[in-house]
């Protein structure tokens, strides 16, 4: 029988579209356990590698047979010779181009909306790691906000739609991913901010990201005003966007809150989380759409793939957004916290541009899910 190759880009569709499949993960079940390729109708079948060495044919009763079966493995190797043992048993299966190296890595660029004044703005959506990073275009001109590593995606995406990238920011430091955005600047001759309170030990040049600043995209004129939101990091500054979208950085997700904790200063930011997301916040329009730099849970993801969810509903039905007892609260985002994010105080090094590991190193750093939020 045949054995096909998937690209992650191919996995990311049927993610979207909630199509049906079946996944053979061959990796150790820790790691299986700590990360996979989510899907809402996936199913999956952990049987690590070194148990196949001898055959396939234990598991065979355990595959469908009227469903795509897809065999993942961590950088591909594993998995072409298990999708090889099962076409010879007579099985049609798949093996993930890259494994989840590649799913890690890649990114769907989805469309979120028009704008009122005649721009678009576009989300992409990296699926593996629960990253989000967006583009605002009007008029031949761009900016990005919270870009990850692989610039080239945003560079040929400017480029496609003939537009010319101006402004690159992040919302804070990052602790848990690579950030893109000063190499997309450098690339391009736009301009990169970051909040001045994130940037104390950067060693590189920056334009400072301050509460209040108005930057235009384009003749139409779309406004990207900067809203200081400290609580994820002392920096952190969310953007509202031609009055219509609120990008949160790490602040706020949809099903979540951001974490306080990857500087080590969990105790000394808790209050400033807690005065952004029940005081800055509660000041806003309703009506603004959240858009925030991560997910968490495949359930966060729209029917079209997009992060996306009207503010007010997220003051209804956020658990994060409804903690009444300050205490309570406290105790949620410094006592109940998930693990760390892998490397994630390298990754800050590498951020602040005080070390430039390798690519294979970078992708190291980044193996893993999301671990932004408490939920």
């Amino acid at each position: 029988m045949a054995v096909y190759k998937w690209t992650a880009a191919e996995v990311a569709r049927k993610v979207i579209d909630k199509e049906e499949l079946f996944i053979l993960d061959v990796r150790n079940h820790d790691a299986f356990e700590d990360w996979k390729i989510e899907g809402h109708k996936f199913e999956y079948l952990n049987i690590p590698y070194f148990e196949l060495i001898d055959g396939v044919e234990e598991i065979l009763p355990k595959l469908p047979t009227d469903k795509e079966v897809l065999v993942v493995c961590a950088k591909e190797g594993s998995s072409v010779m298990v999708a090889e043992m099962l076409s010879e048993a007579g099985r049609e299966v798949a093996y993930l181009e890259g494994g989840m190296k590649s799913w890690s890595s890649y990114l769907e660029p989805i469309k979120v909306s028009d704008l009122e004044n005649g721009g678009e703005i576009y989300q992409f959506v990296r699926l593996g790691k629960g990253c989000l990073s967006y583009m605002v275009i009007s008029e031949g001109e761009a900016a990005i906000i919270d870009a990850v590593r692989f610039t080239d995606v945003f560079t040929n995406f400017a480029k496609e739609k003939g537009v010319e990238i101006k402004h690159v920011f992040d919302t804070h430091l990052h602790a848990d991913h690579i950030s893109g955005g000063r190499h997309i600047a450098a690339a391009t001759g736009a301009t990169y901010y970051l909040p001045p309170k994130d940037a104390t030990e950067v060693v590189f040049d920056y334009t400072p990201l301050t509460d209040g600043l108005n930057i235009k995209i384009g003749a139409s004129q779309i406004d990207v005003n900067a809203f200081y939101s400290p609580g994820h990091t002392i920096g952190s500054t969310s953007f509202i966007i031609d009055n219509q979208f609120l990008l949160t950085g790490d602040i706020l997700f949809i099903d979540s809150i951001g974490r306080p904790d990857l500087a080590g200063l969990a105790e000394d930011w808790v209050d400033d989380l807690r005065e952004t997301l029940y005081s800055r916040y509660r000041e806003l329009a309703e009506d603004l759409v959240v858009l925030p730099a991560h997910f968490m849970i495949i359930d966060e993801l729209n029917e079209d793939g997009t992060v996306a969810r009207r503010l007010g509903d997220l003051f209804k039905e956020n658990h994060g957004l409804n903690i009444e007892d300050e205490d309570e609260f406290r105790r949620t985002v410094t006592n109940h916290l998930p693990p760390q994010p892998n490397a994630y105080q390298q990754i800050r090094q590498v951020n602040m541009g005080k070390i430039t590991p390798d690519n294979d190193e970078q992708t190291e750093m980044e193996i893993g899910p999301n671990r932004c939020a408490v939920r």
